[in-house]
């Protein structure tokens, strides 16, 4: 390698960053004292960050960061612990795949809302993976995402065991940078492993006494594809915590309330008791799911500390 190239963080722990390079290689590096200094408080390192390295004169084999390139997207969550701040899971991702199982653990629409909605607030694309297809006959599962089918998300139905789905999957993820997010206990990793073998992830059972899946992932871990692209294997978010989000852009994060907003008799309409709501008058209409609906008030209270 030359002595400066780019790449792209992958992994990081303890000040040392694994960076996969432009020119397919992988190195550790640590951010250079100066750009430590420029970005505490302010942009913090993170896995899919895209980066400046430069080998050290005295040391050939030792490579600093010099530069953290602007960021396009990026998936954060809320500070776990109840401690105030951001998290960036991943930067610069394309889409967000969001894995639910048809079963073992149950699956909770009003929670995938959740993990819609943090997506939506992200300002990245969102596809619904439904996993472990095989356990549940097909028109159950697809009745119970029905209602995210109908306000446009693109839903796969996937098995391991029988491969249903895959192949599909595959293409919308190859040559795309995307982050696998969901449950613990949805099988995320496995379903990496069998879309491309070689990534070797850890899996874990599902525990039967709390129907919760074990945390097999500690850290987001950004993996390079055999054809180009990027998958992330995060780990479960078990308590997903909207950040960056005003509670008044909560509608805004719901793509089949928007062309429904401008209609609203008030500017200021908050969509819950408001008379001449369009988004409520839909709801009532059955043109709105009353579920999805129900998830935008529990969402919207919990902005504003209601819930």
């Amino acid at each position: 390698m030359t002595a400066s190239t780019t790449g792209v963080v992958v992994q990081g722990t303890g000040g040392v960053w694994e960076v996969y390079t432009e020119q397919g290689d992988r190195v550790s590096a640590s951010m250079r004292g100066r750009l430590k200094h420029e970005a505490h408080g302010a942009l913090k390192l993170a896995v899919g960050d895209r980066v400046t390295l430069a080998r050290d004169a005295q040391h050939a084999e030792t490579w600093a960061i010099t530069d953290i390139h602007p960021r396009t997207s990026k998936l954060a969550r809320r500070m776990p612990g109840g401690r105030y701040g951001e998290r960036v899971v991943v930067a610069n991702l394309d889409q967000v795949l969001v894995v639910f199982a048809a079963a073992r653990p149950e699956p909770h629409p009003r929670m995938l809302d959740r993990f819609l909605v943090i997506a939506e607030a992200n300002g990245l694309s969102a596809r619904i993976v439904i996993n472990k297809a095989d356990l549940v006959a097909p028109e159950v599962s697809a009745a119970v995402f029905a209602d995210q089918a109908a306000a446009g998300y693109p839903v796969h139905h996937t098995s391991i065991r029988t491969g249903e789905g895959m192949d599909a999957l595959r293409d919308e993820v190859e040559h795309r940078s995307s982050a696998l997010s969901g449950p613990s206990g949805v099988g995320k990793s496995s379903l990496m492993n069998a879309l491309f073998p070689g990534l070797d992830l850890r899996t874990g059972a599902v525990s039967e006494s709390v129907n919760k899946g074990r945390h097999t992932t500690v850290g987001a871990m950004l993996h390079p594809l055999p054809h180009g692209g990027f998958i992330a294997d995060t780990p479960g978010l078990r308590e997903v915590g909207l950040w960056g989000i005003e509670a008044g852009q909560v509608a805004s994060c719901f793509p089949e309330f928007r062309p429904l907003l401008e209609a609203c008799r008030f500017a200021d309409c908050i969509h819950t008791v408001e008379p001449g709501c369009a988004v409520r008058e839909a709801v009532e209409a059955g043109d709105v799911s009353s579920g999805r609906y129900e998830s935008y008030v529990k969402l919207r209270d919990e902005l504003t500390g209601k819930g």
